[in-house]
């Protein structure tokens, strides 16, 4: 059974948010092994450019330990796909005998470049800025909707 890991910076503070991810981790254990990997985030109270990219610099660096198999980066320059798309692509790679896939959300300011270098590719789901919590919530349906039409459920219309 392929492992699928999202590793993503911060934690799920709102309950609501993290009764979705649950729910859709929950129905994600019929298709594969999926775990989320929390990584600390720093935290500022004045920001400048150059703390930016040490605070980028410094996520990162708990990042890079959990890349593991396929990795896909989600970043805004990233490619769009659609969910036929996504599951298209889970599809060939599973086919292909990649065993881990891993997904990586950054925090605030996004992902160093260390991190988006070891990607294998950028994956972005909109031009428009999420709540990280948000979009946890979002990837964790969007695999539960690829393995889905992978899998010929209705869920997906």
């Amino acid at each position: 059974m392929v492992k699928i890991n999202v590793v993503a910076v911060g934690k799920v503070k709102e309950k609501y948010f993290l009764d979705g991810i649950n729910e859709y981790a929950k129905r994600l254990g019929k298709y594969c092994e999926f775990t989320i990997t929390e990584i600390a985030e720093e935290n500022y109270q004045k920001v400048d450019d150059a703390l930016i990219n040490q605070i980028k610099e410094k996520e990162g660096a708990r990042i890079l330990p959990h890349l593991k198999g396929y990795v896909f980066a989600m970043a805004i320059e990233g490619k769009n796909f659609s969910s036929n798309d996504l599951a298209v692509k889970l599809k060939n790679l599973t086919d292909n005998g990649s065993g881990v896939i891993t997904f990586v959300i950054g925090g605030s300011y996004g992902l160093a470049d260390g991190v988006k270098n070891k990607a294998n590719e950028l994956l972005s789901f909109s031009k428009m800025t999420f709540p990280h919590t948000l979009f946890r919530l979002m990837l964790t349906e969007q695999l539960y909707r690829a393995f889905s039409i992978n899998s010929g459920s209705a869920y997906h219309k």
